[in-house]
């Protein structure tokens, strides 16, 4: 069973509209799954497979994902965004000493472009600059997202193979901002 043992504070605009964000479980497993499908069925869009091949090949990216996660990250928080009670999403996220890293946040296409990421992302923003911690992700380079990410202030570190590192840090204040 995935860890988590810090939720992630949303704003209160946001748990007044319904959205939430809970540990995940091992009965979220179909769900997070189907999630992945959603999320990487389009890449898969130009290749000429039958769909129950695609199905296969997904499924087992997917295992192999999960198992990279609960190897590599098994100190993440393991979570499941929600929708007025439904799951729409997941948000993983390793806070270590310096970063906050999100390993993984996905929605289902219906929650897309509808600001929930940026109000996700957002609340990851709050919780960083609070204790002093810049935001991480790895983005691959064909990722639509990364236009988001740059557009909300994340940098490119570095390239490595298919990844882009980047970060998010909060802007340093001038003295004359100070109270």
């Amino acid at each position: 069973m995935p860890n988590f043992t810090r939720c992630l504070a949303l704003p209160e605009r946001m748990t007044a509209s319904g959205i939430g964000l809970r540990a995940e479980t091992d009965d979220d497993r179909d769900f997070v799954e189907r999630l992945y499908l959603s999320v990487r069925w389009e890449e898969l869009a130009q290749i000429g497979w039958p769909e129950d091949v695609k199905t296969a090949f997904l499924k087992d990216q997917f295992l192999h994902q999960r198992r990279h996660y609960l190897t590599h990250y098994h100190d993440t928080d393991f979570g499941i965004v929600t929708q007025g009670g439904e799951a729409v999403g997941r948000l993983y996220l390793y806070r270590g000493r310096a970063d906050c890293r999100i390993v993984d946040i996905s929605l289902l296409p219906r929650a897309r472009g509808q600001g929930l990421g940026t109000a996700l992302l957002g609340a990851v923003f709050a919780e960083s600059a609070s204790e002093g911690r810049v935001v991480s992700i790895h983005v691959e380079v064909f990722n639509p997202a990364q236009r988001l990410y740059e557009r909300l202030g994340f940098r490119e570190v570095t390239v490595r193979g298919p990844y882009r590192l980047m970060e998010w840090r909060a802007p340093i204040s001038s003295p004359e901002d100070m109270p």
